[in-house]
């Protein structure tokens, strides 16, 4: 019964409401219970006990399991038809055109048979749907003696071309399995990792790589460096696909999702790498693109925008247009994009933080009302480490003695084993060192005590921090010799 709660839990209210209504259409007796069931399920995620009598009156395992099994794949039918209703992309035009291509082929309307799959084809090749296109190819294969136009030789020749693209596509999915795989079993080096892995499954960035690859291939490389936190060192693999696909430019507006996106990925790579005027400069790009073919795009990547455009503003002395763009954002028009919603609200207490506006950021820090384990599943462990570890220094600094005590308490026992497995003991030497200092001040003027944060925490050269590690630091750093915490952080990125 947990997976139909979690199935409910996804719909909006509005499509609870249509839900309901459709069960209304489908009920051809009034006594049936399914409406009841999903009314009861929608308010809770844990499963009544007994709930076999309170729909009943008596109880009725058999009749409630069956019941149950009905709802279930009543909601999943209406889960598929939405998304189907919902669906605009150009998979699904084409997709249409193939199925009504064949058809037309089993009614031998051959003409117009050849004609709408000759017209799938031509979309699908603009828009490299390599998957879509070996089922066109097939289909024409299939029929090629109908049409003496048609030369099997040629259409052989096609239909093996798109077969190697389409393995490219796969191997690329490989590729990003296994480097993940190794990165997360070995914690090999990452260039080392990425090189082998490019070579196993032979991938070459050139440009006979395809928009769609290159954009897939730009994403994993994120996705590698957002694990590892090593942005530095697979920023020139990046520098590399980025300049094949600007030699694309003329693709560029048949793939513009997938060309917002890379810009994204981009400015996200200078921005973890310090270089702000670059990132500013791939974002501007980002959001001419956002506005083109009447802001298709706007809405779906105005929260990520938004977000690596506040984290520049912040870290270029303009920490207070960007609080004033966190603090004003629409956040509810865009709940649909709640990951990106939750990094701009932390986003908010962190600037709040470094502007020692202690209780303004607690005060936000306090709207996050669900458990962990909820914005682990939204977020990711890495997030929920984040923001309990901000919320222990926001305590430290507004004295709240017994609150620290608990909260630290509280981040080891969830956090310990998440950090030992991910080599991120330096997370729990910082707070270690947090709160040795918290319980003794009088350590500031302690050489040895500096001596050992700096050997501590500073393992590599400062332009090789990650720049979320160093504000940290630079928490820590402003502590130990009284300088201003926003001044400390940005000269330390700096």
């Amino acid at each position: 019964m947990n997976t139909i709660s979690s199935i409910i839990q996804t719909l909006s209210v509005e499509e609870k409401r249509s839900f309901i209504s459709l069960l209304k259409q489908k009920n051809k007796r009034n006594d049936t219970k399914n409406i009841q069931l999903f009314k009861i399920l929608s308010t809770t995620t844990i499963t009544p006990k007994d709930i076999d009598i309170q729909l009943y009156g008596k109880s009725a395992k058999g009749a409630y399991h069956a019941l149950s099994k009905r709802l279930h794949d009543s909601l999943i039918d209406f889960v598929a038809s939405k998304s189907f209703e919902g669906e605009t992309s150009e998979e699904m035009e084409i997709l249409k055109l193939l199925i009504a291509g064949r058809i037309f082929f089993e009614q031998k309307q051959y003409k117009i048979a050849f004609k709408t799959i000759d017209k799938a084809e031509k979309k699908a090749k603009s828009y490299a749907l390599f998957s879509i296109l070996n089922e066109i190819y097939y289909s024409q294969i299939q029929y090629a003696h109908l049409n003496p136009s048609i030369e099997l030789e040629t259409l052989l020749i096609k239909f093996k071309d798109n077969k190697k693209l389409l393995q490219l596509e796969e191997n690329l999915n490989l590729f990003y399995a296994t480097v993940q795989h190794e990165l997360k079993k070995q914690h090999k080096d990452v260039v080392t990792t990425i090189e082998k892995s490019l070579d196993r499954f032979e991938i070459s960035i050139t440009k006979d790589l395809t928009f769609r690859s290159l954009y897939k291939l730009l994403e994993i490389l994120n996705k590698t460096a957002y694990i590892t936190r090593d942005y530095q060192t697979i920023l020139p693999f990046v520098e590399k696909v980025y300049t094949t696909i600007d030699n694309k430019e003329n693709l560029a507006d048949k793939h513009l999702f997938y060309h917002i996106q890379i810009l994204y990925y981009v400015a996200n790579f200078y921005f973890r790498n310090k270089n702000f005027k670059k990132s500013i400069d791939y974002l501007a790009m980002m959001l001419i693109q956002m506005k083109k073919h009447q802001s298709k795009y706007y809405k779906r990547f105005f929260p990520q925008y938004t977000l690596l455009q506040t984290l520049n503003l912040n870290y270029t002395y303009q920490a207070q247009e960007a609080i004033q763009i966190l603090d004003s954002f629409e956040y509810e028009k865009f709940k649909d994009q709640i990951s990106y919603i939750l990094d701009l609200k932390l986003g908010l207490v962190v600037c709040l933080f470094q502007q020692q506006e202690c209780k303004k950021a607690l005060h936000t820090l306090n709207s996050f009302y669900h458990s962990d384990h909820w914005y682990t599943e939204k977020a990711g462990t890495a997030w929920v480490v984040k923001k309990n570890l901000i919320e222990i220094l926001l305590h430290i600094d507004l004295d709240h003695i017994d609150l620290v005590e608990s909260r630290v308490k509280s981040f080891r026992k969830k956090h310990l084993s998440y950090l030992k497995e991910n080599n991120e003991e330096r997370v729990l030497q910082f707070l270690k060192l947090s709160i040795l200092y918290h319980n003794k001040p009088e350590l500031s003027a302690d050489q040895e005590f500096k001596e050992i944060i700096k050997n501590t925490l500073n393992k590599k050269e400062f332009r090789e921090e990650d720049i979320f590690d160093l504000s940290f630091y630079a928490w820590l750093k402003a502590k130990i010799y009284s300088t201003n915490l926003y001044e400390t952080t940005l000269a330390l990125v700096s």
